[in-house]
């Protein structure tokens, strides 16, 4: 699927980005499964770490320490960004709103990192189409949020306040993926993803502990499912995700464009398998308007190029 420089031919590139899009939507699922029996930071730091541990095996044979060394600022930016903060934001968040919701909100990261993209790297301009598709992605998120009417009760604030702490970890994500995408650095993918996913929920869990104390081990059979698929998804996925971004012929912005996938197939997720989660018309319109302003601007996108 690669050539000698590591270059993907346009279907295989695409082939690997649906697939990282289709595992991450099936990630609003297990976090709430999980978070049921577990307080958010304990249980983000436990993902990540082990999600760290599974990619081990695969790590290149030769220099781990000498390739970690040369590129430590690198790991440590991305650690920070990629894994700690956003998904700091991102477990809080998801505590004060429903997983359907979740992957709604989320859904607009591709456009968060489109404009950051445009601000942080020479290639990625903002036009006319695309600033339209902006407007229509920020309506759809401005239309859900106040369908929850914030002034009217402590529930609708609530619910306000973890769409916006989302909306934080969608521009740690974005910048996340502009620093792999800007500083590629002479680092395997794998090893970069493994490491940084380690050291992100490793503090997390440092954070965890004065603020949530020391988590129990006796846990239902549901958490540990939870737990274990959340971490394998994650180090398959961020690793497809980071080998492409490594790509030197790949976008960030084309690449991003399948990210619509997963507010639609999250929330469809959400909404078949938890109980007490359903579809309203302000959230069906929503996630319309976001997938549609993806689409449209990564097709403006791929159009100037």
């Amino acid at each position: 699927m690669a050539d000698r420089c590591g270059r993907r031919s346009p279907l295989a590139a695409t082939l690997l980005a649906i697939l990282a899009c289709l595992l991450w939507s099936t990630a609003f699922v297990g976090i709430k499964i999980g978070l049921r029996h577990a307080t958010p930071f304990s249980f983000a730091g436990l993902r990540f770490m082990l999600a760290g541990l599974l990619l081990a095996p695969f790590w290149p044979r030769r220099d781990v320490v000498g390739a970690c060394r040369r590129d430590l600022a690198l790991i440590a930016k991305i650690a920070f960004y990629q894994t700690f903060l956003l998904y700091g934001l991102f477990y809080l968040g998801i505590t004060m709103v429903s997983a359907a919701l979740a992957a709604i909100i989320i859904g607009t990261a591709p456009l968060v990192t489109g404009v950051l993209a445009h601000f942080c790297m020479d290639d990625e301009p903002l036009s006319v189409p695309k600033l339209l598709s902006l407007a229509l992605g920020v309506a759809g998120v401005a239309l859900i949020s106040l369908s929850r009417e914030p002034w009217a009760s402590p529930e609708g604030l609530r619910t306000f306040g973890g769409i916006g702490l989302l909306l934080l970890s969608t521009v740690a994500s974005g910048y996340g993926n502009v620093l792999v995408a800007r500083d590629r650095g002479t680092i395997d993918p794998v090893l970069l993803n493994s490491v940084q996913i380690f050291v992100g929920g490793f503090f997390l869990f440092l954070v965890s502990l004065p603020l949530e104390g020391v988590p129990r081990i006796a846990q239902p059979l549901a958490y540990y499912g939870a737990l274990l698929w959340l971490a394998v998804l994650s180090a398959a996925a961020f690793s497809l995700w980071f080998v492409l971004l490594k790509d030197p012929v790949v976008s960030v912005s084309r690449l991003n464009l399948w990210k619509f996938i997963i507010p639609v197939c999250g929330a469809a997720l959400s909404w078949a398998l938890l109980p007490g989660e359903s579809p309203n018309p302000a959230m069906l319109a929503g996630m319309t308007m976001i997938a549609v302003a993806i689409v449209a601007y990564f097709v403006a996108d791929a159009r100037r190029r």
